[in-house]
């Protein structure tokens, strides 16, 4: 795992969601330790099912005193993210991209078919509205900015942390399952 400058990193600033107030980062993990979930873009089918994933942790995250947080990089899709539950907390707005060179196998490529299989079966939609090079990721910090637990950037935009990484790093037990995979064959994902 790559060095994290948390003070440098938490002075970016990120605008509310809801409120539309600009905050920095490292006011997330200010007052409790917090899963910082940084999405490739709202209108994104893999990021939606991936959100919905994350999101079965936040009553075991609640209950050990973790926020969990999602991240977007533009405003572009929040709304119908918002209306589709698939996260409750968010704030936008941040920056990491892929090159045209990577992005295009990787988008193509069998982990996303696999996770875009499983939203459609779930009644997971997705658009290409927005920055379509944008790449995602994952933090975990503990309160005040003590100690980064787990920092993940996407290769590809299939790859995700699974839940058992998440409550491992965070010293937790969680109470969910994470969703199966699908299975590819002629009917799923060459479509």
């Amino acid at each position: 795992m790559a060095k994290i400058d948390l003070a440098k990193v938490g002075k970016n600033l990120l605008k509310s969601a809801d409120s539309g107030e600009k905050v920095e980062l490292q006011s997330l993990w200010q007052d409790q330790p917090v899963v910082v979930f940084f999405l490739r873009r709202f209108g994104c089918q893999v990021c939606r099912w991936m959100a919905s994933e994350i999101s079965k942790l936040e009553p075991d995250l609640r209950a050990n005193g973790v926020s969990l947080v999602g991240v977007g990089p533009e405003e572009l899709g929040l709304q119908e993210f918002k209306e589709g539950g698939f996260l409750k907390e968010f704030v936008s707005v941040y920056s990491s991209r892929y090159t045209a060179l990577n992005v295009l196998p990787a988008a193509l490529g069998k982990k996303v078919r696999e996770i875009s299989s499983k939203a459609g079966a779930a009644g997971i939609q997705g658009n290409f509205k927005g920055d379509l090079m944008q790449s995602g990721g994952l933090i975990i910090v503990t309160k005040g900015g003590e100690k980064v637990l787990l920092h993940f950037i996407q290769d590809s935009p299939g790859d995700f942390v699974p839940l058992d990484d998440i409550s491992t790093a965070l010293g937790i037990s969680a109470t969910v399952k994470a969703g199966q995979k699908p299975v590819c064959n002629d009917d799923v994902c060459t479509r």
